[in-house]
């Protein structure tokens, strides 16, 4: 069961979505508010799993919740302005609905909430060297990645962006550290603060810079020895 709580000042809103919420057997209403400053006094004791919150609310918005919460639930969004999509993104929403609603499209958003918690649940908290796949959030969107399809990983600011054989890159909220973590250690290498490689991929080095077609990335001093050492244990004389 997911422990949600809804926001919105405005009543009927309010009301419609709590009724949803009710109608949807996987998700539990712990508590309703038309103030995201209640909301915020509520959430200093109790903990949830997912926020249905409106944007524009006064004294306090709901996208100023949201970035001023330390440990943050997952996040729906569901609002009349459309502006705040790509600021949605940026804070990691699991899903952005524009009002008007009906029990249709809060059905979808739902679902992939409750998709996104049962891969919590499955996911390993660290692959190994058989993991095939990764499941990363992306621009609202659960994707899964085969973990041999990356060539490399750039960090950009808050996101990583992930390039893949064949396909488009995909960006993502995660942190260096929680991607790298979560890569089977006999096939990717950290070799500059913002590049991850996948080592089964190198075709080509020059002058300390690892080539992927037009990309050079370089290996910078911080990870020069270990990357040595795997090109040592793999050199043929």
């Amino acid at each position: 069961m997911i422990k949600c709580i809804a926001i919105d000042d405005e009543p009927l809103a309010l009301r419609q979505l709590a009724g949803f919420i009710e109608k949807t057997p996987f998700l539990h209403l712990e508590a309703s508010f038309e103030s995201a400053i209640e909301a915020k006094k509520y959430l200093y004791n109790h903990a949830v799993d997912l926020i249905f919150l409106d944007i524009q609310m006064p004294g306090l918005t709901g996208m100023d919740l949201v970035k001023s919460m330390e440990v943050r639930p997952e996040v729906i969004f569901i609002t009349a302005y459309k502006d705040y999509a790509v600021e949605g993104f940026r804070v990691d929403a699991l899903d952005y609905i524009l009002k008007p609603i009906d029990f249709e499209t809060f059905q979808q958003a739902a679902n992939k909430a409750n998709a996104y918690f049962d891969l919590l649940k499955a996911q390993p908290e660290k692959l190994n060297a058989s993991a095939e796949h990764l499941f990363i959030k992306s621009e609202y969107k659960i994707v899964r990645i085969k973990i041999n399809d990356i060539l490399y990983i750039e960090a950009m600011r808050e996101y990583v962006r992930i390039y893949l054989e064949n396909a488009k890159p995909v960006m993502s909220l995660l942190s260096m550290k929680n991607i790298e973590q979560r890569l089977p250690t006999d096939r990717f290498m950290r070799v500059h603060r913002s590049f991850i490689v996948n080592l089964e991929k190198i075709s080509t080095i020059e002058r300390n810079r690892i080539a992927f077609d037009k990309k050079l990335i370089p290996v910078s001093d911080q990870y020069k020895e270990s990357f040595q050492k795997y090109i040592d244990e793999n050199f043929l004389f």
